[in-house]
């Protein structure tokens, strides 16, 4: 048995074909395996942590130990030698795991990979809140049309029956791309979806549209935030949180334990603020009971009679900066995030439970005369129930039979 720390043993690897400071000592480490088969450890590590700085080439933001394990696994196998590695999807995507992709599908090849569709039967006795895979990988020449075997099951219990599909390796991921994510389509409907967000040409910086998360901390806050009103001796303004944002309702005051709708306009508070204008509120984050990862409500500037508003930390808002966001693009994009296609897109390649600012960033949008479309749509039929939303965006886009 071999019992010293694989990541500080083995970290010197991911140096190769780089510069070294001449007082750098660097510790000769073979790289002959021909098959290596890991289910490595899951935790968070800080920046400090020895192994964090033993393996920076593989660190954007704060790492997990599991991506270090894979990257020197990848460095360590002989040319045509495998590895196979279960880990959570998290990798996927994601800028925290953004050096790891950059390094990781560069040196190796995927082959095959198994998705285990739910968060939590597959290994829900580890508390493991996110989709799990086993990824197969070759250390050979990067091919973008060789072909990648894609299998998945609910969990366990039914890996012998599972959908199989077959895609070209750049179909997945784009080593072009800045993010390169990777998409994992498990059925017809998902490819034929991924087929029709990749034709879109638009990010959403195109519309000049920007995501930011919420500045308000609730804990840091405490001396801002309140949960009544008082009329003319405080200056108020609202507060959202997480609970009050529901697919195209925006729910407030809803009243919660410790959640207080108010926050006071004062010096003190002004950083915490946000001009009162039209805005799309996007949850930060999903349930494991939630049936959709992307859950977006719109928010209009004659909502609440104040010149600023409150968002919570777990909110995301979207807004056009300098500018303003017409009702229609507001209404629009809102249904957009909320439709059952963006929603698979994007579990198509997120696989756990956040909703991150920088994978909004790089996800792709029709042009924006179609954005307004839809919401002039729904604005003229006063119809923002979710099967009149389904209707109107699946319509547009003729997915009448893929979503069926």
């Amino acid at each position: 048995m071999h019992c010293n720390d694989f990541v500080l043993e083995n970290a010197t690897v991911l140096k190769e074909n780089r510069l070294l400071s001449l007082f750098e000592e660097t510790k000769e480490v073979d790289r002959n395996f021909d098959i290596i088969i890991s289910n490595p450890p899951y935790f968070k590590l800080s920046k400090d942590d020895k192994r964090t700085i033993a393996a920076q080439e593989l660190v954007s933001g704060q790492p997990n130990i599991y991506s270090i394990f894979m990257g020197i696994a990848a460095k360590l196998l002989s040319e045509s030698g495998e590895l196979i590695f279960i880990t959570p999807r998290s990798f996927a995507s994601g800028n925290y795991f953004k050096a790891f992709r950059e390094f990781f599908f560069n040196t190796v090849q995927v082959d095959k990979i198994h998705l285990f569709n739910s968060r939590k039967d597959t290994f829900n006795r580890d508390s493991v809140l996110q989709e799990t895979v086993v990824i197969k990988a070759i250390r050979e020449e990067i091919d973008p049309n060789k072909n990648v075997f894609v299998s998945s099951s609910a969990g366990i219990k039914d890996i012998f029956k599972p959908t199989i599909k077959y895609f070209r390796a750049e179909e997945l991921i784009d080593l072009n791309s800045k993010e390169k994510i990777l998409h994992l389509p498990t059925s017809d409907k998902e490819e034929q979806i991924l087929s029709l967000v990749s034709s879109w040409e638009n990010v959403l910086a195109d519309f000049n549209i920007k995501i930011s998360t919420g500045p308000v901390v609730a804990f840091r806050a405490l001396d801002f935030i309140q949960n009544h009103y008082e009329n003319s001796t405080v200056h108020l303004a609202p507060l959202f949180w997480l609970h009050n944002v529901n697919k195209m309702v925006l729910e407030w005051p809803k009243q919660l334990k410790e959640k207080e709708q108010y926050i006071r306009i004062e010096s003190g508070s002004n950083s915490l603020l946000i001009p009162n204008k039209n805005y799309i509120l996007l949850r930060r984050f999903s349930t494991k009971d939630d049936k959709s990862r992307l859950i977006a409500a719109p928010y209009f500037c004659n909502y609440a009679q104040s010149d600023y508003i409150g968002v919570e930390n777990k909110v995301n808002y979207l807004y056009r900066k300098g500018g303003h966001l017409d009702r229609e693009e507001v209404v629009g994009l809102c249904a957009l995030l909320n439709s059952e296609l963006l929603d698979t897109y994007f579990q198509i390649f997120n696989g756990n439970v956040n909703v991150i600012a920088t994978e909004l960033r790089e996800m792709r949008f029709p042009p924006l005369n179609d954005i307004k479309r839809i919401g002039n749509k729904i604005i003229l039929s006063n119809d923002y129930s979710m099967n009149n939303v389904s209707s109107i965006v699946n319509e547009l886009f003729e997915l009448e039979v893929i979503m069926n």
